[in-house]
């Protein structure tokens, strides 16, 4: 396919909400996926999402819809189409990794937010408890059983990701599950009971045989595939030699900022520790 490039308005504002203001003929963003695959219109190269008087003219009928904010004046509404539903000509599905760079980073996060609660809307129709159906709460963001009074938040899996430092070298792994032939920092969920810290004092150990130190907070940022929350930290090698976990990781070893390999998405909070150290070493990776 070719390059897509997505209209966008400038300085564009978003604004999170569970139940959309009253009044007819509002402006409408559809945000309609399949798994991780956003719908969007693809005319002369340049992509958009459908609006509410295109979803109307090309008879698509979108299920499962869940209003979730508002987008300047549009409301945002996130959605599934039934399997029999065919799509206009104009219409392909695209994997939301893959439009990174095409649709902008605000409207990616937007897209992102929409993918997150569709899967939680998908995985709790039915109470795990009593197996009641669930209905949606008119208050909160949540749903709730009529039955045995169970309540469901959208789940969010939080994960460590880590810069291990050595001098003026930076631990790079690359990963089974990388799609494309890059490196990264380290990453891994936290498992019940253990605190930030502790998860990452385990995954380095688990993933690579190494030990670090004086471990310190970096930055956080929301990961839609389906519902992480990446919580980046910065630490100090300690001691061991790189024993790669075989089952994870293919290969790991120390970088300078001057022969850094190929590194992951710019937008990731992982492309932002890598930068991070690089600037520290005097190295810009723009």
């Amino acid at each position: 396919m070719s390059t897509i490039k997505c209209k966008l308005r400038d300085a564009m504002t978003f604004i999170p909400a569970i139940q959309a203001p009253a009044g007819q003929g509002r402006p409408t963003l559809w945000f309609i996926f399949d798994k991780t695959k956003l719908l969007v219109k693809s005319e002369h190269g340049v992509c958009s999402l459908p609006d509410a008087g295109y979803i109307k003219a090309s008879g698509l009928k979108p299920i499962r819809k869940l209003f979730f904010g508002l987008l300047d004046d549009q409301l945002c509404y996130a959605a599934r189409l039934s399997p029999d539903d065919p799509l206009p000509p104009s219409c392909e599905w695209m994997d939301l990794r893959g439009l990174l760079g095409a649709i902008g980073e605000e409207l990616f996060w937007i897209a992102g937010r929409a993918n997150h609660l569709l899967d939680w809307d998908q995985a709790h129709r039915f109470c795990g408890r009593c197996s009641h159906p669930m209905e949606d709460n008119s208050e909160e963001r949540a749903k709730q059983c009529p039955g045995c009074g169970l309540v469901n938040y959208p789940r969010l899996s939080p994960a460590v990701i880590v810069a291990i430092i050595k001098g003026d070298q930076i631990l790079l792994a690359r990963n089974k599950r990388f799609r494309a032939p890059f490196y990264s920092v380290l990453a891994g969920f936290v498992e019940p009971g253990e605190t930030l810290e502790q998860c990452v004092q385990r995954e380095i150990h688990e993933e690579v045989g190494l030990s670090v130190k004086n471990i310190r907070y970096f930055g956080s940022q929301p990961w839609p595939f389906p519902n992480s929350l990446m919580v980046g930290f910065v630490a100090d090698y300690a001691d061991g030699i790189i024993a790669v976990d075989s089952s994870e990781i293919m290969e790991a070893a120390w970088f300078s900022a001057q022969s850094l390999p190929a590194l992951p998405f710019r937008i990731s909070i992982a492309w932002q520790l890598i930068d991070w150290f690089a600037k520290t070493r005097k190295e810009d990776l723009f």
